[in-house]
């Protein structure tokens, strides 16, 4: 039993940070992709959260955060991001597109970085009942 658990335990930390994602050595991404799921289109606007900490030595900026799509939008933290602080990106996508399936990038510029980094929300959009 006790072995069991014990694996059970390393299993789920393997799985927590396989979602991490860590760039450069300076900056950790708890996810670089969301996916909403199944959302009706009825019900509007979806929202999401990203959180960037500062895992290097100097303080870090997110500079700006840009859409693949108008559909998209983001708010981030403006002020530093001091070593072992975070900062987070709000994300809404405006569910308002019609039916069908949605993957939507966002480039991320990051002061510690020469390359920005790129996330994702993703999910299907439907109209009428959920199938």
């Amino acid at each position: 039993m006790k072995r069991i658990a014990l694996i059970l335990a390393f299993s789920l930390s393997a799985l927590v940070a396989a979602a991490q994602k860590d760039f450069g050595g300076v900056v950790r991404f708890d996810n670089t992709t969301y996916d909403f799921g199944k959302v009706n289109v009825k019900d509007g606007a979806v929202n999401c959260s990203f959180k960037v900490t500062n895992i290097g030595k100097d303080v870090l900026n997110i500079y700006v955060v840009t859409s693949s799509c108008s559909c998209t939008s983001a708010k981030w933290t403006r002020e530093d991001i001091a070593p072992g602080a975070s900062g987070t990106i709000d994300v809404t996508y405006a569910n308002d597109e019609g039916p069908y399936p949605f993957d939507k990038a966002l480039t991320v510029y990051l002061s510690v970085l020469e390359r920005p980094v790129i996330i994702h929300v993703k999910g299907t959009a439907y109209s009428g009942r959920k199938k």
